[in-house]
C-alpha cells in the first residue's frame, strides 16, 4: 500500500545588517527510488536568486544551488514536494535471516553488484570514525552468527534506550565521542553513532536525511523528529540492498518516511548550507517542516 505526502520545508534567515551576496547548496528535494517516487518538487527563494540550478551529486541526490547578488536582510527558501512512498522494510526478509558476518564478508565479494558503492560506506568519514569503543558497543548486539536483522534491530533498540533525545543538547559540531560519553543528543547524533558502531565491525552503513509524517493517522503514534528534518541510517543487507533503521524511534523506516538524501554522514547531505558576505550576524533562523498525507 502506498501513501502520497505533501512535504513543505521552509527556512528563513534574518540578518542584522545587509548581506551583499548569498551562495547556498540545498538537499531538500526527495529522491526517486528506495521505496518512493517523487511526483513533483519545486523550490521558491526570496529574494529571487540571480542563479539557480539543480544537479545530481556523487551519491545520486538531487541538489539545488542558488546565488543572490543583491543586498538583503532576509533569505527565505521553501521546498514543496509531492512524494509517493511504499513499504521499505519488506526486502530485509531476503537477507535478514542470514548471519551478520555474511553481510560483512559480502563487502569483499567482487560478485556483489553494490560492492564498490558499499566499500566507501564501510570506511571512516569526516564526522564518523570507527573505534574499539564503538565496536565493543556494537558486538553486544552482533554476537557470533546472529541474524543480521536481529542484530541491527537490537542495536537500534539499545541506542534508543541508552541515549536521551534532548533537543539543544548538541550541535552539528559536537564530536561523536562527546555524544557517546554523555548519552544524549538528537536524531543526527543517534544516526552517526549507529553508523560508527557498524563501521567499527566492518559493516557498510550510510547516513539518511529526510522527513517523517507530521500528523499520523488516528491510532498511530506521533514519531520523534516529525516536526523538522529527520535522520536515520541504512545498513547493507547483501544482495537484498540497503535497509533503513531509525534508532530515534526504535524501528525500521517504512512508508511514513520520506528520503531526501543519503551520504557518508551529515556533512554530505546538510539540508541547507552556504556562505554569506556581510559584516553583521544572523539575527534569527526559523525552520518549519510539514509532511501531510494527501487524500486519495
Amino acid at each position: 500500500m502506498s501513501t502520497t505526502y505533501r512535504v513543505t520545508h521552509r527556512t528563513e534567515y534574518r540578518y542584522e545588517s545587509d548581506v551583499s551576496d548569498s551562495y547556498a547548496q540545498l538537499h531538500l528535494l526527495p529522491r526517486d527510488g528506495d521505496g518512493q517516487h517523487c511526483l513533483t518538487a519545486e523550490v521558491a527563494v526570496e529574494p529571487a536568486p540571480g542563479d539557480y540550478r539543480e544537479r545530481a551529486d556523487y551519491f545520486g541526490n538531487r541538489v539545488g544551488y542558488l546565488a543572490i547578488h543583491e543586498p538583503h536582510r532576509r533569505l527565505s527558501v521553501t521546498a514543496t514536494s509531492l512524494v509517493e512512498t511504499g513499504d521499505r522494510a519488506a526486502p530485509v526478509t531476503l537477507f535478514g535471516g542470514r548471519p551478520w558476518e555474511d553481510a560483512r564478508d559480502a563487502v569483499r565479494d567482487p560478485a556483489l553488484p553494490a560492492r564498490l558503492d558499499a566499500v566507501q560506506f564501510a570506511l571512516d568519514s569526516a564526522l564518523v570514525a570507527g573505534s574499539p569503543a564503538y565496536a565493543g558497543y556494537a558486538l553486544r548486539s552482533f554476537t557470533p552468527r546472529r541474524s543480521l536483522l536481529e542484530a541491527v534491530t537490537d542495536l537500534c533498540s539499545r541506542i534508543h534506550h541508552d541515549f536521551d533525545y534532548r533537543p539543544g543538547s548538541t550541535s552539528v559540531t559536537t564530536p561523536l565521542e562527546e555524544v557517546f560519553a554523555n548519552r544524549r543528543g538528537v536524531c543526527q547524533d543517534f544516526a552517526h553513532f549507529g553508523i560508527a558502531c557498524l563501521r567499527s565491525i566492518g559493516l557498510p552503513a550510510r547516513y539518511v536525511s529526510g522527513y517523517l509524517e507530521t500528523d499520523p493517522p488516528p491510532g498511530r503514534p506521533k514519531l520523534i523528529g516529525a516536526d523538522g528534518s529527520h535522520a536515520w541510517f541504512s545498513i547493507l543487507a547483501g544482495e537484498a540492498g540497503w535497509v533503513d533503521v531509525d534508532p530515534t524511534n526504535d524501528q525500521l523506516a517504512g512508508g511514513r518516511y520520506v528520503v531526501t538524501a543519503y551520504g557518508r554522514d551529515y556533512g554530505d547531505v546538510a539540508p541547507l548550507s552556504g556562505v554569506i558576505y556581510t559584516e553583521g550576524r544572523t539575527e534569527s533562523l526559523q525552520v518549519r517542516v510539514d509532511v501531510v498525507a494527501v487524500p486519495g
